[in-house]
């Protein structure tokens, strides 16, 4: 018997490879924990030297531009001037008693650190270790204002507690962004686009749709075909939501939401709970993305209707993210002045 089809050999080949992968992340991890601590110490420094005395505040920005110079001749790369200036502020940022995360590399610290809020920051610091962000993951993330997007609809203990943990999934309501974004379709101004189009597009970029959906999600497939006596009807896309353990049915509308739209949803996920669950499935959730959401006519739409179902809004844009910080600030200080 040749080794290639023994059963033994291939499960050795199996301990071994896994054993190697699980070393190889250990070596990264480890090496991320010693660059990023070697780099707040040296944070630490700089400021401690800075802090010595009226003579030594006296160097300013030239501190960190002659240390630059030197540091370079005698190390070579890593000792920018903008690097610098960063492990400086990591270690401002993160005093000892709340030390940087050993699971994100320095590339995610420097994004992290040029966040001023520390609100904000926390938050970013949590879902990337949570979701395991790569940087440019945690880029896309933070240019579409996420915590921003996530916290205008919470009140002050929900923003605190988002900001701390990062955004858990517990119930469907967890699921949701307001709105969403779709700036990765790069999808010219004024957008012209079908339903069907729009589909295709998210289809196409399926990682960024997912990233932008959340945590959580496998893809199942578009235009899902939902049979009732001989009549066929399709559901735009169908995810799988491993934390709820229930199907996410997804349609689009590029009008405005009609009411015979959310009651073709709520169709939807009756089927789906009488036909397409297994054991140990959860009720299905239903999500309508519109660009627009008349507010009363969802309200009447979805009296006494599954708690299951949703309409949210979506945006091809950035979104104005001003707009957003406006919001937040101004529910924090109401909050305080309760």
């Amino acid at each position: 018997m040749e080794l290639t089809n023994d059963r033994g050999y291939l499960d050795l080949l199996q301990q071994i490879s896994d054993t190697y992968t699980q070393g190889r992340l250990r070596a990264v991890q480890a090496v991320n924990t010693h660059i990023t601590q070697t780099y707040w110490q040296v944070g630490r420094q700089i400021v401690e030297f800075e802090q010595g005395g009226k003579a030594r505040a006296t160097y300013g920005k030239a501190l960190i531009s002659k240390l630059a110079s030197d540091l370079s001749l005698r190390h070579g790369k890593g000792f920018s001037r903008t690097n610098l200036v960063y492990m400086r502020l990591l270690y401002l940022r993160y005093p000892i008693s709340q030390k940087p995360s050993d699971l994100l590399s320095w590339s995610h610290y420097v994004e992290l650190l040029k966040l001023d809020d520390d609100l904000e920051r926390s938050f970013y610091e949590q879902q990337a270790i949570h979701e395991k962000w790569s940087v440019p993951e945690l880029k896309r993330q933070k240019t579409t204002a996420l915590f921003l997007r996530l916290a205008a609809s919470k009140d002050k203990a929900g923003i605190l507690q988002l900001a701390a943990q990062g955004q858990l999934i517990e119930q469907p309501a967890d699921l949701l962004r307001e709105p969403y974004v779709f700036e990765f379709l790069k999808i010219p101004e004024p957008y012209l686009v079908s339903e069907t189009q729009l589909e295709t597009l998210l289809c196409n970029h399926l990682q960024q749709f997912l990233l932008e959906l959340g945590k959580g999600f496998t893809f199942v497939g578009r235009q899902y075909r939902v049979t009732l006596n001989n009549t066929h009807y399709k559901v735009d896309l169908v995810f799988y939501h491993r934390i709820l353990r229930c199907f996410v049915l997804i349609d689009l509308k590029i009008t405005d939401v009609q009411h015979q739209d959310i009651g073709q949803m709520n169709m939807y996920l009756g089927y789906f709970a009488g036909e397409e669950n297994t054991e140990g499935d959860n009720p299905p959730i239903g999500i309508i993305l519109s660009r627009n959401k008349d507010e009363l006519l969802v309200e009447y739409a979805t009296y006494q209707m599954s708690s299951q179902l949703f309409v949210q809004k979506y945006q091809l844009y950035l979104p104005e993210r001003e707009e957003l910080r406006r919001e937040l600030e101004l529910t924090l200080r109401e909050a305080g002045a309760a």
